[in-house]
């Protein structure tokens, strides 16, 4: 195997196959960022035989014309949250493809949903998608969320003691809420006493049926039928409640929020915490940069769709459609808000209620999104672009690059540690660049912009609203422990 020497960020050689342990790797005169010490600044690696062997950092000379506008190092990301769909769907994604996508997009750890076919509510489940990632050969950790209730049908509970022993992290039956407050405080009882946490989608399903997109100005002269805020509020409000009930009973009852999207909502959250209730959530890169505006054709960012008074602009008055409406790729759930709301998202990540940005990935065929907008599947193919959205808040001012950096690695890796059945497992520890652990890395040219095309994503999934567009932060290389996970064509030709 070639050793891999880089030089002001670029590789000179290429290096092994995915897969395969680095057997030499050196970079030089890169900026670092170590969420867990806190630390940033110019410096140096030296990975060997897949060790992080020595982090230097630069000082004074040999520090000069080295800055966080170039090429970066970081820990390995983490995603809390996506969907690679096998088994049951593997013509919109597999594990295999699942990972190379989120190799290309930086993450070195990921954790799925059970919403496949069949549903991840027994141990056989998890040993197929384990199986799958064995055979696909990449070394991007995958881990799984068990389903609350069995079939995810919401009337009685999964195997949740036989898929803890099994290895399961939490349970979510995402895609929709956990049904009834009645089945949560059971999932939360028998959840806590397992020593994992209940993951819900924060959704009032009376209040979104035949929803198409968010509650507003935009959905009324697009003539969508309204989704509003309140069903996520709602939702919330109840679980925060089951929650707080539950603890009585189970003081190890643990609740995590997924992709939150209301600045009501949040706030909950936020007082929620302030009160010393276990609970946590997570935003998305897609509710931070994107707005409702989009639907209608806009191609602005969602603090760019902001008036100097902190309102939403109007995408009419301002002339800033440039696309044509009802693009599918653009129908989620939880549905795009308002550009208040995504302000509130970034106010929640900085503040830290939100704990960690989950790109809730969910890749889809052109067969389920290329019809009429309300009829589309919900979701984003965007374990690919999450750095780069994330870089877009950073460029404007908005976000601190060293924030959206611990967003992706300690952030979720902290709310996992949260949870004692897992909290010793490698996920869950503290993801800086520690020298003598297995490298964990994702590499980033921070200046260099790469172009969103349906050819340069690795996931089956095309359902992109960016493609076309070009995003800062290209990915060079990602090591998942100490093993080449991912490297840019153009840095292995040399």
């Amino acid at each position: 195997m070639s050793s891999q020497s880089v030089t002001s960020g670029r590789a000179k050689a290429a290096g092994p196959s995915v897969g395969e342990v680095l057997e030499r790797f050196e970079l030089q005169k890169a900026w670092l960022v170590d969420p867990v010490s806190g630390r940033e600044g110019p410096g140096e690696i030296v990975v060997t035989d897949g060790i992080l062997e020595s982090v230097v950092w630069l000082e004074g000379e040999e520090a000069k014309g080295v800055d966080d506008k170039g090429v970066i190092v970081a820990p390995g990301f983490f995603d809390l949250h996506a969907h690679f769909r096998e088994p049951g769907f593997e013509d919109a994604e597999t594990v295999a493809t699942g990972s190379a996508a989120a190799a290309h997009g930086g993450y070195t750890t990921v954790a799925l949903m059970p919403n496949t076919s069949p549903t991840l509510d027994e141990p056989g489940v998890l040993e197929r998608i384990r199986s799958a990632a064995r055979a696909g050969g990449s070394p991007v950790e995958v881990l799984a969320f068990g389903a609350v209730s069995a079939g995810r049908a919401g009337e009685q509970l999964s195997a949740m003691g036989e898929l803890a022993d099994a290895g399961v992290i939490g349970y979510s039956d995402d895609g929709a809420p956990v049904r009834s407050p009645k089945l949560l405080r059971s999932a939360l009882l028998y959840a806590g006493m397992l020593g994992l946490p209940v993951v819900d989608h924060a959704e009032d399903l009376e209040l979104t049926a035949a929803a198409e997109a968010n509650e507003g100005y935009v959905a009324s002269v697009l003539g969508l039928a309204g989704w509003p805020a309140a069903a996520e509020v709602n939702a919330v409000s109840r679980d925060l409640a089951v929650l707080a009930d539950a603890r009585r009973d189970e003081p190890h009852a643990r609740l995590h929020l997924t992709h939150l999207s209301t600045a009501a909502s949040l706030d909950l959250v936020r007082r929620a915490k302030a009160v010393g209730l276990p609970v946590t959530c997570d935003v998305t890169p897609h509710h931070l940069a994107l707005t409702d505006e989009w639907i209608a054709g806009a191609r602005r960012w969602s603090w760019e769709a902001l008036s100097a008074e902190g309102s939403s602009r109007d995408p009419w008055a301002d002339g800033a459609l440039t696309a044509w409406p009802y693009n599918t790729s653009l129908r989620v759930n939880p549905p795009l808000r308002t550009p208040v709301d995504a302000a509130a998202c970034l106010a929640a990540l900085l503040d830290g209620t939100a704990s960690a940005v989950a790109t809730d990935h969910a890749p889809h065929t052109v067969v389920d999104k290329k019809v009429e907008f309300g009829a589309a599947s919900n979701g984003i193919s965007g374990i690919e672009t999450a750095l780069g959205l994330l870089l877009a808040l950073v460029d404007a001012g908005r976000l601190p690059l060293a924030r959206a950096i611990a967003a992706l690695t300690t952030g979720p890796a902290s709310i996992l540690a949260a949870w004692p059945a897992v909290a010793a497992t490698p996920a869950a520890r503290k993801r800086g660049l520690t020298e003598g652990a297995a490298a964990d890395l994702v590499v980033f040219d921070r200046a260099d912009r790469w172009a969103v095309t349906e050819e340069s994503l690795r996931s089956r999934g095309k359902n992109s609203p960016l493609i076309g567009r070009e995003l800062s932060g290209r990915v060079l290389l990602t090591i998942a422990g100490g093993r080449l996970a991912y490297e840019d064509p153009e840095v292995g030709d040399g």
